[in-house]
């Protein structure tokens, strides 16, 4: 088995102002308890990989520091109303720190089916071919899930609306492989839908009344 060489960087806003489009998908269960979820899902599958050595969360809120920190992730503090792709620049910073050949990812928080081989399949992709950096497109095609950087490439994020294509036009290229847990990331109430039909990770699984149905 190949040793894992990835830092993945996953920035979390404070649960209060995260995924406001997903206000009431669960009408019973309190907003910030079901975005909490989300983060912890998603954490626990990537500290699966087996392509990942550290994940590293940055982020100002306290339960998600605890949620992090109890999943086994390194987690930092943002700097406040700094925004997401400064959130993952400063976690770019911080691994790099480390030392030369570290690969880094950024990664979004809201990937609550996401399994871990399938990560580990986009992040071996990414190590082919030239040295460049690489993103994976969410499930629509317009977003991004994942962008990966080889060593001594900054991983230069464009996230945000419309993010698939800043990425391209900024020179990265697109990872193509069929991934849909890895490209299924949660902001509306049919997005969950979508979601819980791969199969929830155990505690978005709990929220909603299903059982957990995430495969490694």
């Amino acid at each position: 088995m190949r040793q894992p060489t990835w830092t993945v960087v996953v920035p979390v806003k404070r649960l209060g102002a995260a995924k406001s489009r997903l206000r009431g998908a669960l009408p019973v269960v309190p907003h910030e308890e079901l975005a909490l979820a989300l983060v912890a899902d998603t954490v626990r599958a990537v500290r699966a990989c087996a392509a990942v050595a550290e994940v590293l969360v940055v982020t100002d809120d306290p339960a998600v520091a605890a949620t992090a920190a109890a999943a086994g992730a390194r987690v930092v503090p943002d700097a406040p109303d700094a925004g997401l792709n400064a959130a993952f620049r400063h976690g770019a910073r911080l691994a790099t720190a480390a030392g030369a050949g570290v690969r880094v990812a950024g990664l979004t928080a809201d990937l609550p089916a996401l399994r871990p081989t399938e990560l580990a399949a986009a992040l071996h992709a990414a190590t082919a071919g030239p040295g460049v950096r690489r993103f994976v497109a969410d499930a629509p095609g317009t977003g991004t899930v994942l962008l990966a950087a080889p060593p001594g490439v900054p991983l230069d994020p464009r996230f945000g609306v419309g993010s698939a294509a800043a990425h391209r036009a900024s020179g990265a290229l697109p990872l193509t492989g069929d991934w849909p847990t890895l490209r299924r990331d949660v902001d509306t109430a049919a997005d969950l839908a979508a979601a819980a039909r791969l199969g929830l990770g155990p505690r978005t699984a709990a929220l909603a009344g299903q059982p957990a149905g995430r495969p490694g």
